[in-house]
């Protein structure tokens, strides 16, 4: 008997896929929106400001006998600053040591020096794939073919796929190429996981994303969030949190008149705390000073960076 025949002549069992895919771009090219939607549910944080994604964030896709484990990265850093900017690309090639397959995010039809470095850094013996995102911004397909033949021409991608990551039919396309290119094995995570992610973890994100959004391009990127209290009650989320800002202008920018705008970051937050976890959640924000946390290793790690 073959290894693939089931015992009494019965079908056998598809062989289940499992693998990690790391999605990897410079800021701002769609990576979290991307993973977001291959997910089927928010996991990731996203804002128009470049470097909101700031850790390894895996979302989970379980569809038929495949579960899909994708690791979001931070946009590389080339400029490389701060000690904040180390640890983030600290973070991306550690993530592309450990995957099955790379999803190499671009925007269509342009390449520059910024994607050039994270280009730079992809694994020679893994399938790396370029995705070409927001396909629906590019006004003529044609001018598409001469900007695919460069790319070819600056690495051996295993595949080429031109997405919006916005419409559910390209995701599902991607889905199914990236498929083949996983290993036959057990699957990771139960069936219905979205994310390894705590909800801890996923209230400070929220918090960040609103924050983000709110202020828009007013505050540097050197503001993080911090969870300092975080109680589960039955359906009830009691969470404090901390808005931790190198300088006193930030904490006012955050605040804002009459402490209009902090109330807005909190009261946007929250509600998409609940129906993120399909609970009541209170929420309490405050905005601590403390200057050069961006560039101390100590603070870093203290406040969750690997």
């Amino acid at each position: 008997m073959n290894g693939t025949d089931a015992p009494g002549g019965a079908a056998p069992e598809p062989a289940q896929r499992c693998g990690l895919v790391a999605i990897v771009g410079r800021p701002n090219v769609g990576k979290s929106t991307l993973l977001n939607a291959l997910v089927g549910q928010k996991v990731s944080i996203t804002s128009a400001k470049a470097q909101t994604t700031r850790h390894r964030i895996t979302g989970i896709r379980t569809v038929n006998d495949t579960q899909f484990v994708f690791v979001d990265t931070p946009g590389f850093q080339t400029q490389h600053g701060a000690a904040l900017n180390r640890t983030l690309n600290r973070t991306v090639t550690g993530v592309l040591a450990d995957v099955d397959v790379v999803l190499f995010v671009v925007e269509a039809g342009r390449f520059g020096l910024d994607d050039a470095k994270v280009l730079a850094l992809m694994p020679a013996d893994k399938p790396v794939f370029l995705v070409a995102n927001k396909l629906d911004a590019v006004h003529r397909r044609a001018e598409l073919a001469p900007w695919l033949k460069g790319m070819q021409e600056r690495h051996a991608f295993a595949e080429f796929v031109p997405l919006s990551a916005k419409k559910d039919a390209d995701v599902q396309r991607l889905l199914g190429i990236v498929k083949p290119y996983l290993p036959e094995q057990g699957w990771f995570y139960e069936e219905d996981a979205l994310t390894d992610r705590s909800e801890r973890f996923l209230a400070s994100e929220i918090i960040r994303e609103k924050l983000f959004r709110l202020t828009g391009d007013e505050l540097p990127y050197t503001s993080t969030v911090v969870i300092d209290k975080f109680e589960e009650e039955g359906n009830l989320r009691r969470i404090a949190a901390s808005i931790v800002v190198e300088r006193d202008a930030h904490k006012g920018m955050i605040i804002g008149s009459g402490g209009e705008r902090l109330k807005r970051i909190g009261s946007e937050a929250r509600q998409e705390l609940e129906t993120l976890m399909d609970a009541k959640v209170f929420l309490e924000l405050w905005v601590k000073v403390r200057s050069g946390w961006a560039d101390n290793e100590e603070h870093l790690r203290s406040y969750g960076y690997e």
